[in-house]
């Protein structure tokens, strides 16, 4: 990491100070050893999916909502497509770039798993309990900051608030790896690394610049479209495969 990646990131790190982003109540009930716990994969854009213990693995997830055409094939434009759609809804206000704040609240309150932090599908408001992974996390972001975006998170009344009643650390916690292990890429923070400027502002065209290069790293064979087959396995899904297998 470089010394201005490493300073954005100090800077993210200091903007979520008044944020107030988890749950005063929250636990952090230990559960190194439940690895099972953490079924969750963050897609080449940065938007988490995540799954109920014992159910397969989220990518399956991720791929069927990026294939519009549901040819079991992604190609490059729907590849993009989803980045840009993903850019929309970390676009508070729709500046057309990406400040420390937006990216504050992308690590907190949309992807906790890159600072060490899961939740359990089953912990979330009644309302939101049946959505894991894309639609899930588009109304847990709505449900938290309101229809517009920026509705503080205590002013959110009780019944609708999705916000984890258990938060605990990951069984990755210590090794600060971020994103990586739930992701294709060695990424921490799939979000920051598009700040191809250093200058602590994301705009569209370096988002889908990263994705497009994302997209090229992922076909290995030059066959302009991807299938699940042919994806490789995050270390989260390797994981999860051996555990089953114990």
């Amino acid at each position: 990491m470089t010394g201005s990646r490493r300073q954005f990131i100090t800077t993210i790190a200091a903007a979520t100070g008044g944020l107030g982003l988890f749950a005063a109540g929250a636990s952090r009930a230990q559960d190194d050893d439940d690895v099972s716990s953490v079924n969750v994969f963050i897609s080449p854009c940065g938007q988490p999916y995540r799954a109920p213990r014992g159910a397969p693995y989220p990518v399956v997830d991720w791929f069927k909502a990026v294939d519009k055409n549901a040819d079991g094939k992604i190609d490059h434009a729907e590849f993009v497509a989803d980045a840009a759609g993903f850019f929309k809804i970390l676009d508070r206000g729709a500046k057309g770039f990406l400040d420390t704040y937006d990216v504050a609240v992308y690590e907190h309150r949309i992807a906790p798993e890159i600072l060490g932090f899961t939740f359990k599908v089953s912990a979330l408001a009644p309302g939101a309990r049946r959505l894991a992974g894309h639609d899930g996390g588009r109304l847990w972001q709505a449900q938290m900051m309101g229809p517009s975006g920026g509705a503080p998170a205590g002013q959110m009344s009780p019944d609708t608030d999705p916000v984890p009643t258990v938060v605990k650390p990951l069984p990755l916690d210590e090794s600060k790896q971020g994103a990586s292990p739930f992701s294709f890429f060695d990424e921490p923070e799939p979000v920051a690394t598009a700040d191809f400027n250093f200058n602590g502002k994301i705009t569209q065209p370096n988002f889908l610049r990263l994705a497009d290069m994302h997209f090229t790293t992922l076909d290995r064979d030059g066959a302009g479209f991807l299938t699940l087959a042919k994806l490789p396995k995050t270390q989260i899904q390797r994981l999860l495969e051996h555990s089953h297998r114990r």
